[in-house]
């Protein structure tokens, strides 16, 4: 069989990559050309260069050919733009969710989909097929499941979907790596979005949408306690970074009409409830939305990590339903997923709405 293989330059791409070419597989490396190197080289530094340095030590180790291919412009139409239309609304955009439907399994997947019988990533994340359905399973390891960020993919995406390492957990990989002396077997994980490199979130936000001060308000009172650069800077939940004494404060709520940041000091106060989300634009993974039409009980997640919660599905007109968590959580954000399971598979996604049923 012929498969792609998404490689990175991280130990989790190119142990998929060892354990492909271990399995006797025709594998091509490819290493997309994301990074915003023109965009943002004032503001500061994308570490691309040394992270297609590991993958041609890799490559060049494991005796693999090599393409690399520029997907800037892609990726700054389908996530870049995206995120900044989402900031600028007061929502809390998730690039690495658009990045896996819109760019690994989007564009590439429409170019390269016929040439190879698989599409392989180094995701923690598990398939597998039963009448005629490609099913998606967590990683064993839940703290590196990534299932969360691969729940907007659709079903002829996931029939082509190849994850060698999903059935690993995190030490084990590292295990792998150390036994077979990959160039990169020590190097650490990378963070944050993979766009900015080392630039910080606020930087560019902040170049590209500028500032637009408003007030910030205690929500309790109506008082106003301090100025700020822009609401768009701000998240539900968000503790740090708020700047004011006598804390810990909490963002409670936002005005972007007035750019009016609402901060609390009793987040978790009973009458603060954060236990009911709307959610729309509702994908079900087995691409039937049979299921989605009838009131079910699931497992929630609503944010990358081990976290599940138990919830009851309330379905609504035009891909849109009610969910009622079992508990509060500290950060429901608009414009966030909201990923329903069933124990370890992965059953469908939704975006996070301000609007009522």
């Amino acid at each position: 069989m012929k498969v792609a293989l998404l490689i990175s330059g991280g130990v989790d791409s190119s142990v998929a990559l060892y354990k492909l070419v271990g399995q006797g597989y025709q594998v091509t490396a490819f290493y997309l050309k994301i990074w915003l190197e023109d965009e943002l080289a004032h503001l500061g530094t994308c570490p691309w260069q040394e992270d297609l340095s590991y993958v041609q030590a890799v490559c060049d180790q494991l005796k693999v050919p090599l393409e690399v291919i520029s997907f800037q412009k892609e990726y700054w139409e389908r996530v870049v733009a995206y995120t900044l239309i989402e900031i600028k609304k007061g929502r809390t955009p998730n690039p690495d969710m658009m990045c896996n439907q819109q760019i690994k399994f989007g564009v590439f997947y429409e170019l390269f989909a016929e040439k190879f019988d698989l599409i392989a990533t180094g995701h923690y994340a598990q398939t597998i097929s039963a009448d005629g359905v490609t099913h998606l399973l967590q990683a064993p390891d839940e703290i590196k499941d990534q299932t969360y960020f691969l729940a907007r993919l659709s079903q002829a995406q996931l029939q082509k979907a190849s994850f060698p390492i999903g059935h690993m957990t995190k030490e084990q990989v590292r295990a792998q790596a150390v036994q077979a002396d990959l160039p990169n077997k020590a190097r650490k994980d990378s963070q944050g979005i993979c766009f900015l490199g080392k630039l910080k979130f606020f930087d560019f936000v902040q170049h590209h949408l500028g500032e637009h001060p408003g007030d910030l308000v205690e929500y309790e009172t109506g008082v106003r306690l301090a100025r700020h650069k822009g609401a768009w800077f701000y998240t539900i939940g968000q503790r740090q970074g708020i700047g004011l004494a006598g804390g810990p404060w909490y963002v409670v709520a936002k005005d972007m009409s007035t750019h009016t940041v609402y901060i609390s000091k009793h987040y978790y106060a009973a009458d603060k409830k954060r236990d009911q989300l709307m959610v729309e634009e509702l994908m079900w993974i087995s691409g039937s939305g049979s299921r989605l039409d009838e009131p079910g009980e699931f497992l929630v997640k609503l944010r990358h990590g081990p976290q599940k919660i138990p919830a009851t599905y309330t379905p609504h007109k035009d891909a849109c339903a009610t969910i009622q968590l079992s508990r509060d959580d500290q950060g429901i954000a608009a414009g966030q997923y909201a990923v329903l399971y069933q124990g370890n598979r992965c059953v469908a996604s939704g975006i996070i709405t301000d609007r009522l049923p």
